[in-house]
């Protein structure tokens, strides 16, 4: 038996048992470097046969597992009636309204704008204080970039102190961002749905639990987007978070985020309010002001819902 042939005898007995051959990588090359050393009669280089029969320790990254994710059938017809974009059930002014607002939004997400921007395809929805509208707006605003041809979107429940985007929709609380973060063995995947409207999916909030709120501050959290906006970089993933001047965890997650808009009320919010809000991102590359429930034209155009209006204004990357 020549030593080629004792190489590949040897490379076939450590396989067998178990152990993990260091340059196998499933490459072109390694392929055939084996598949010669095994044909009779054709040379080929020797390669080392592995001594070291300790598995090498894998990196912590975590693995998709392949799993769909769970299927939940929204009551669309009650959600039409309660103002919300959902397919056969078609509110005019609102889908031009909202198509206004995101065509910048999507744009950016999809590196058709005027720079590039980091994370483009996850947006922070927020504003100055509570009651100010931006749980509709963030569910709205889902909803209509999934009626896109070329778009699809995934909203994140995470206003975690006051999650309100499972209870609008008529399911209660479940498994989801706290989830994710609290536990690396949870894939995405595991606690994401899938509705019955195509090309929208939710993540929950999660359970809550001690120290809630500085999870959104965390480094595993920072960690989280940065997986979230490149394995899942065909969507555009919509955040429904807290306002910006009750926790500063709204800060942190609008600073790592590309895209940000904050929503105003019309004749409520305070103007020394909103100026303290905008402070806190100003180093977003993109920012849209909404206001909401303002019965006055913007350049001629009026946005609104519920017989009020809003407009918008984009700055940055647009």
């Amino acid at each position: 038996m020549s030593t080629i042939q004792q190489a590949a005898k040897r490379l076939e007995e450590l396989r067998r048992a178990g152990v993990a051959i260091p340059w196998e990588t499933e490459s072109i090359e390694d392929k055939a470097i084996i598949a010669a050393a095994q044909t009779d009669g054709v040379p080929a280089p020797v390669l080392p046969v592995a001594t070291d029969t300790r598995a090498p320790v894998a990196p912590r990254v975590r693995v998709p597992t392949g799993r769909q994710s769970e299927l939940v059938n929204l009551d669309l017809v009650n959600l039409a009636q309660q103002g919300y974009l959902v397919p056969g059930h078609e509110n005019n002014q609102l889908s031009e309204e909202f198509r206004a607002i995101k065509r910048p939004l999507i744009r950016n997400a999809q590196g058709k704008g005027a720079a590039p921007v980091h994370h483009a395809n996850l947006i922070v929805v927020t504003s100055a204080l509570p009651g100010e509208g931006k749980t509709f707006f963030s569910m709205n605003l889902a909803l209509s970039i999934a009626m896109e041809l070329d778009a699809s979107a995934l909203l994140v429940e995470a206003d975690i102190l006051k999650p309100a985007v499972m209870s609008r929709l008529g399911m209660p609380p479940r498994r989801g961002l706290l989830d994710v973060l609290t536990d690396e063995k949870i894939d995405p995947s595991d606690v994401m749905l899938r509705t019955n409207v195509p090309k929208f999916s939710l993540l929950p909030a999660g359970s809550k639990m001690v120290h809630t709120t500085e999870l959104l501050a965390s480094t595993r959290m920072g960690e989280f987007l940065d997986e979230l906006a490149t394995r899942y970089a065909d969507r555009i993933i919509v955040f429904d978070a807290p306002p910006l001047l009750m926790t500063s965890e709204a800060q942190v997650l609008a600073s790592r985020a590309g895209q940000v808009v904050v929503l105003a009320e019309a004749g409520r919010t305070p103007a020394a309010a909103f100026s303290q809000a905008m402070t806190k991102i100003e180093a977003c590359p993109v920012v849209m002001i909404a206001l909401n429930k303002s019965k006055e034209s913007h350049h001629g155009v009026v946005y609104g819902y519920g017989g009020d209006s809003m407009y918008s204004e984009m700055q940055g990357a647009a």
